[in-house]
């Protein structure tokens, strides 16, 4: 099932499987080569998590992309829990942790979103950066939120690339380095910038939309 769950995740986050389209599970199976009972698994774990939902006598779909005003709120939230992950993961951080920040800062570096091969490597570094900081944080449910808030942020930036290499990097190198020196305020006040800056980046773009 865990091999079902991740591929149908990754389809989702980068939509190729786009919001509010119907998710053939004989396809899938096909495609995986497994039967399509860890597909109906998978699916059921998606719908917990709100990325997908059972429609009676259709099926499963996607779900629709969100509203301008569904963003604000998760921004919300992610703004009271993630600053605070930020800081316990700093005091926590080991050697191990090092590394892996060193890769993902690596990742980032010099990346513009033109590059479409680098902009996927940037949105992947940006989520290992991103989850580090949940799963550091020492707390498993707030590990938890935080993934599955970002799963559905990815899925919008996909859709409208509003990631902003330039500037998310610069923002993600005084996180890197507030973690690599141990210092809790630090990291959760770069936190706590990145996601503002985030967020009205996010509501540039849904108000655009909303506009047409």
């Amino acid at each position: 099932m865990e091999w079902a769950y991740e591929h149908l995740l990754s389809m989702l986050m980068t939509v190729q499987i786009a919001p509010g389209q119907r998710i053939a599970i004989d396809k899938v199976a096909r495609q995986l080569g497994i039967s399509q009972t860890p597909i109906r698994e998978a699916l059921s774990q998606l719908e917990a998590e709100k990325l997908v939902s059972k429609m009676p006598n259709v099926g499963y779909r996607a779900s629709p992309r969100m509203t301008r005003e569904e963003v604000q709120d998760l921004y919300t939230l992610r703004l009271l829990i993630e600053p605070y992950a930020a800081a316990r993961a700093a005091e926590r951080i080991d050697e191990d942790t090092l590394a892996t920040l060193e890769s993902i800062e690596k990742d980032m570096r010099g990346v513009n979103d033109k590059d479409d091969r680098a902009f996927a490597r940037f949105a992947e570094a940006d989520a290992k950066l991103h989850r580090l900081i949940a799963t550091g944080s020492g707390n498993h449910l707030i590990a938890a939120t935080i993934e599955r808030l970002h799963s559905h942020l990815q899925i919008f930036r996909s859709l409208y690339r509003t990631n902003a290499p330039e500037q998310a990097a610069a923002e993600h190198q005084r996180i890197i380095e507030a973690l690599i020196a141990h210092d809790p305020p630090a990291a959760e006040a770069a936190v706590r910038d990145h996601l503002e800056r985030s967020k009205d980046r996010m509501d540039r773009v849904s108000a655009t939309d909303a506009a047409e």
